[in-house]
């Protein structure tokens, strides 16, 4: 049976737990990949910062702190001394891995969420297929499928929640002005880089706040495995001597009541009827065939229903709903026309005389079964080339909401033109067309990898001008390996990034007038 966009390779999942033995390798060769994070500026105006939801950064509740001579202190800064006369190989690989910062270990957390849930269902003995529930996540399929969708949703709930969280934390720290537990006790050691940032509440502690209470509403039936990286988190500060119980009690309180503010919006942004049902599916193609044109049909076996074909109703983050419409690109060639045929013979000539070359290509972009999907893709790309920058945490979780706002909202636009269309895949135009990877469940026109790589190079491009064209170089080998791979039109690819690059550009534009600036020099 083809499986919905299988991959050549599978991702690893990495982080499975930090305390467990066998993942230690895994822990020590990620953490050589990215040094202890040491912002080359504390971003102290961030508070001033646009947030995405939150109005008033001083409206959370973030009781004063004990005073550094106050009884509870000492006995704070007492437990840290403790733990760093007996510090273990374990808890300092803990240390190692997560000194290179909160929102970054938390998106890549994020990411292998992703690549283990995003599996189509099998289907039932009758040919039908099982939908997850979030009510019941435990049962089979177990919720969520992580498709591109889902996922690129994820990531922008996770990432603006930890951004709004650490501009409330900004506004407390200055309030408080607390210096960190080795400033205030010469006799603790700093395990990581020290740090003028005002200790309370923990910064560290806000991200985890808000990433496992986000993570949680997303991916319920992964609620363990979320809370104990949390606390191996925790951990991590105390035995770093950053912070004290109290300072990371603070912070992942505030995490957790910005990401209330979230919660809320996405248990009503509509994405949880993004499915639709069998009289909309049929719908859908009675109106494509009055028409005229060729309707898009699932190539899987048993018949697979479309995916997600309401998710263009969910709200954005970067544009109203009437922007949506409004992005939606012009129609594909007529299916009956001379330049579809023409477009689906180079779709054939590329299927019969395949060469290493596209098929390393569509391997690296392939982005399928089991693997964190194209958006979860650039979002490790960014995270390589963010941690050449030295930037603060709160720089970091600005930039990733960036990002992955315009990604959701790409998806969002994306999915309205496909089922505004509803046109063919290649390889149901011409049976004689072979995929070098498996064929999405979902019409062809315009390419999702192609709006999200669009989107993504937009954004990095006005996040580190620096680079020159190479995310416009990677956003184009991305949407060709969809050409080569036999599974889109040139058409389709062309369309989809310049519809990305327009959705980009709002994420740009926020980003002009969200008073952060570009480097944070």
């Amino acid at each position: 049976m083809k499986r919905y966009l299988r991959n050549t390779t599978l991702i690893t999942l990495a982080i499975a737990s930090l305390c467990c033995s066998s993942c230690k390798k895994d822990i020590i060769d990620r953490t050589q990949q990215y040094p202890a994070l040491a912002p080359k500026a504390l971003d102290m105006n961030a508070d001033t910062w646009k947030p995405v939801l939150i109005s008033d950064p001083g409206a959370f509740t973030v009781n004063a702190p004990d005073a550094t001579n106050s009884p509870a202190y000492i006995a704070d800064l007492n437990e840290i001394k403790g733990l760093q006369r007996s510090i273990t190989d374990d808890q300092r690989a803990v240390v190692k891995y997560w000194s290179a910062g909160a929102v970054l270990r938390w998106n890549e957390i994020m990411r292998n969420l992703v690549a283990k849930h995003n599996l189509a269902p099998y289907q039932n003995v009758d040919g039908s297929y099982p939908a997850p529930s979030s009510s019941n996540p435990f049962a089979y399929p177990t919720f969520p499928f992580a498709n591109p969708p889902y996922a690129a949703r994820a990531y922008a709930y996770v990432s603006a929640a930890e951004y709004d969280a650490l501009i409330a934390a900004y506004h407390f720290k200055k309030m408080y002005n607390r210096s960190a537990p080795y400033v205030n006790d010469p006799t603790i050691q700093a395990l990581i880089p020290k740090s003028a940032l005002p200790s309370y509440p923990s910064e560290d502690a806000v991200v985890e706040g808000a990433a496992v209470e986000m993570m949680k509403l997303l991916f319920p039936a992964d609620v363990a495995y979320i809370e104990q990286q949390a606390q191996n988190e925790r951990l991590y500060r105390m035995v770093a001597g950053a912070n004290v119980r109290g300072e990371l009690d603070a912070g992942e309180s505030l995490g957790k009541q910005v990401a209330d503010v979230f919660t809320a919006r996405a248990r009503t942004d509509k994405a949880g009827t993004a499915g639709g049902n069998q009289a909309y599916w049929t719908q859908l193609q009675t109106k494509t065939a009055a028409r005229g044109e060729m309707y898009w049909i699932s190539l899987e076996t048993p018949k697979r229903p479309p995916m997600l074909p309401l998710f263009n109703k969910v709200k954005p983050f970067l544009f109203d709903t009437a922007t949506v419409v409004a992005l939606r690109p012009g129609p594909p060639y007529s299916t009956n026309s001379p330049e579809f045929k023409a477009q689906v013979a180079e779709v054939l000539n590329y299927s019969q005389h395949p060469t290493r070359a596209n098929e390393e290509l569509t391997a690296f972009w392939a982005d399928g079964t089991a693997t964190y999907t194209p958006a979860g893709h650039w979002n490790a790309i960014a995270a390589d080339e963010f941690v050449k920058q030295n930037y603060s945490e709160v720089r970091w979780a600005r930039n990733f909401a960036l990002l992955n706002m315009a990604e959701m909202d790409a998806a969002i636009v994306c999915w309205d033109t496909k089922y505004a269309y509803f046109n063919p895949r290649p390889s149901q135009a011409n049976d004689q067309i072979k995929t070098l990877t498996g064929v999405p469940n979902f019409p062809s026109y315009s390419s999702g990898h192609s709006n999200f790589s669009g989107a993504a190079a937009t954004v990095l491009n006005y996040l580190l001008p620096d680079r020159g064209s190479k995310f416009t170089d990677m956003a184009q080998q991305a949407a060709l390996s969809r050409l080569v791979s036999g599974i889109h039109t040139r058409q389709d690819i062309e369309v989809g990034l310049q519809t990305g690059n327009a959705v980009g550009q709002y994420a740009v534009q926020r980003a002009e007038s969200d008073g952060a600036g570009i480097t944070g020099n």
